[in-house]
């Protein structure tokens, strides 16, 4: 059996842990789950690195320890140079004024994981892949965390409907 294919095999036995290990480090279960990913994406890619006859789980886990480190020093970097949210119009119609601030508050109440993707394909304009590169993410965890983002934005603005509808009755 070839390398690549050992290691596909054996695999799957170390998920649990590295999902353990990632909840660890990240205190986040999306973060945690996205870390997992990248490791894994990243041992299969560099499966003729690992020496069979040693120890998969040290070197699955060294991967995921170094991922997590890059990726915090991308984060220092990142929040350093952050993009910052526009001010809230001024415009005559409150209405408008009171809806956009309602959406500024809800993107702020989001994990910047997921707050940025959202920043920057509905605010800033931007195709997924060009955001993609600006938060050096591959294109699969971008849109992960556009998803996951946007389902929490809909979350949030269920809730003020329901809020407000109790409030009216």
């Amino acid at each position: 059996m070839d390398t690549r294919r050992e290691l596909e095999s054996r695999i799957h036995e170390y998920v649990v842990s590295l999902r353990r290990y990632a909840m660890v480090l990240t205190r986040n279960p999306d973060a945690a789950e996205d870390l997992v990913q990248e490791t894994l994406t990243k041992a299969i890619a560099a499966a003729e690195q690992w020496q069979p006859g040693t120890e998969l789980r040290v070197w699955l886990f060294r991967i995921l320890h170094n991922t997590h480190v890059s990726e915090r020093r991308r984060h220092k970097v990142r929040e350093d140079a952050r993009i910052m949210l526009p001010e809230p119009v001024d415009t005559s119609d409150p209405t408008e004024r009171i809806e956009l601030q309602q959406v500024l508050d809800a993107l702020s109440e989001l994990p910047e994981a997921q707050r940025l993707p959202i920043v920057l394909v509905a605010l800033k304009e931007m195709s997924y892949a060009d955001a993609a590169r600006t938060l050096d993410l591959p294109l699969g965890t971008f849109y992960s965390r556009l998803g996951r983002g946007r389902a929490a934005l809909r979350k949030i603005f269920d809730t003020v409907k329901t809020t407000r509808l109790k409030l009216v009755v």
